[in-house]
């Protein structure tokens, strides 16, 4: 990843100014983050305010510390869990506590954050259609196949939200390894409110953040809106200046068909509206990333195919997902986009496998496309998807809840913070013990079984993944239904 900060040397002394403050009756010091204001460095999402630039210590700071380990999948690549990374490191301190941090890196909540990042990608073109064709059709008529491809369209989003609704109700319901984070308690079944109340706004804070740095920090507040409707509904949507008003047939053809708005005291969100109400032709929808779809439905194989495999295999099948699978070294430390890096990366229209040149959007559906889907038949499937998870240690956990501490131990000086041309005149300035060369060696294939694909002939005793989806398998790695694998 580039650096956002040029020079990586921590500076000496910070750079700021003194001044009086008559509240406090004393001098006050204001330190100069190279902003005009203090609005610029922090961004509001639901009430909490989340870091939107990094200064040079903190910069550092998070290179060294917090940066997905090289010894880990598909290292020079952006997958999620860069992102998530990046968005712990950046959100208030409140929101460092021990049950959200592992919560964050469960894979119930991976999937979830998976599926939200393709119904924002796909919503999104929606909202600039919708904006595009709300000009055009000033002095215009509509015709029945512009209304059939609208319909379409708006079917298309539903069946994109429903595969968040299917991997959010896990979470609701508590299933699994979800049941420690269920709000009603086993024995006295009481609910605990309030505690599930400051967590719910917690992780939809984050959740915003995560997708709007996902796709390309663009459409904040479309996402924010929308954030906050899908998980309770459009009571909750404040009235503000900067989020777009919809006609109501703007609506219907972005909130689908099963969108109702009811009293307060009965109103359930939209994402349970869409599995209260599932078409016959979208069942198999809700077996996606489970088992294997045996069928001649294109729409569902396209959607299976776009959700099972990885991001870094992504400009493989010639689809975006925001900035997954695209290489870090177009990227700096805040994933925002090197454009002088990208210029020199020599894409073009013809050559652009991660959708950076062209422009994001929607392939015109066939004529009685949503007819001809009813007429499609589903077999009996016979492969289940297993996904291999490589777990978090408690190591990372406890290091993410120190992070305010490990700072400040950074910069009092605890820890030098330096750049490589530093670190290397200090080691060889002081006695650093020697690793042999049988110790490199026994490190090198250590990382190299762990990541690279196995013999095919191996001994009875060993059992080898038979499928993974996206990604080599360990040789002596057992497979079981409840491991999960972290693309």
């Amino acid at each position: 990843m580039k650096r956002v900060h040029v020079d990586n040397y921590t500076p000496k002394y910070y750079s700021g100014k003194w001044s009086w403050s008559a509240e406090k009756d004393c001098l006050e010091f204001e330190p100069h983050n190279d902003l005009e204001n203090a609005r610029e460095r922090y961004i509001t999402t639901n009430g909490y305010k989340f870091l939107r630039i990094i200064d040079q210590e903190e910069e550092l700071i998070f290179r060294q510390a917090y940066v997905r380990d090289t010894g880990t999948y598909d290292f020079d690549t952006l997958v999620i869990n860069d992102i998530r990374d990046l968005v712990l490191f950046l959100m208030p301190s409140d929101f460092l506590t021990y049950r959200f941090v592992e919560f964050m890196h469960r894979p119930a909540v991976h999937r979830l954050i998976h599926a939200l990042i393709i119904y924002f990608e796909y919503f999104l073109r929606m909202v600039e259609f919708v904006l595009v064709r709300r000009d055009e059709l000033a002095d215009q008529i509509q015709s029945d196949q512009t209304i059939d491809m609208k319909k379409t369209f708006s079917i298309y989003l539903s069946q994109y939200r429903l595969l968040v609704a299917r991997n959010y109700s896990v979470i609701l319901k508590g299933e699994g390894d979800m049941a420690k984070y269920y709000h009603m308690k086993e024995i006295i079944n009481i609910s605990d409110t309030s505690r599930d109340r400051v967590f719910h706004e917690q992780f939809l804070a984050v959740m915003t953040q995560i997708v709007w740095i996902c796709m390309h920090r663009r459409a904040y507040n479309v996402i924010e809106m929308e954030m906050n409707r899908l998980f309770r509904s459009d009571h909750f949507v404040m009235a503000r200046p900067e989020y777009l008003s919809f006609t109501p047939a703007e609506r219907s053809l972005l909130y689908g068909r099963n969108h109702k708005i009811v009293n307060y005291r009965t109103q359930i969100s939209p994402l349970v509206q869409e599995l209260e109400h599932v078409a016959e032709e979208d069942m198999p929808i809700l077996w996606i990333g489970e088992r294997k779809y045996r069928g001649n439905d294109k729409r569902i194989a396209e959607m299976e195919l776009e959700y099972i495999v990885p991001g870094p295999q992504l400009r493989m099948i010639d689809v975006a997902h925001g900035i997954l699978g695209h290489p870090k070294d177009l990227y700096n430390t805040i994933l925002d986009l090197d454009w002088p890096t990208v210029r020199y990366s020599n894409f073009s229209l013809g050559y652009d496998p991660y959708h950076i040149i062209r422009q994001p959007h929607l392939d015109i559906p066939k004529i009685d496309a949503l007819k001809a889907r009813k007429m499609n038949e589903n077999y009996e499937h016979f492969y289940k998807v297993y996904r291999i998870y490589e777990p978090h240690s408690l190591q990372i956990l406890q290091k993410w809840l120190k992070r305010d501490k490990l700072v400040q131990f950074y910069r009092s000086g605890g820890l030098l913070l330096t750049n490589v041309v530093s670190r290397c005149e200090k080691e060889l300035a002081e006695k650093v013990p020697v690793t042999k060369v049988d110790q490199v060696i026994s490190n090198y294939f250590k990382v190299k079984s762990r990541l690279r694909k196995g013999s095919p002939y191996e001994p009875d005793n060993v059992s080898i993944t038979s499928s993974r989806i996206g990604g080599f398998n360990s040789p002596r790695q057992k497979k079981t239904p409840q491991e999960y694998y972290f693309d």
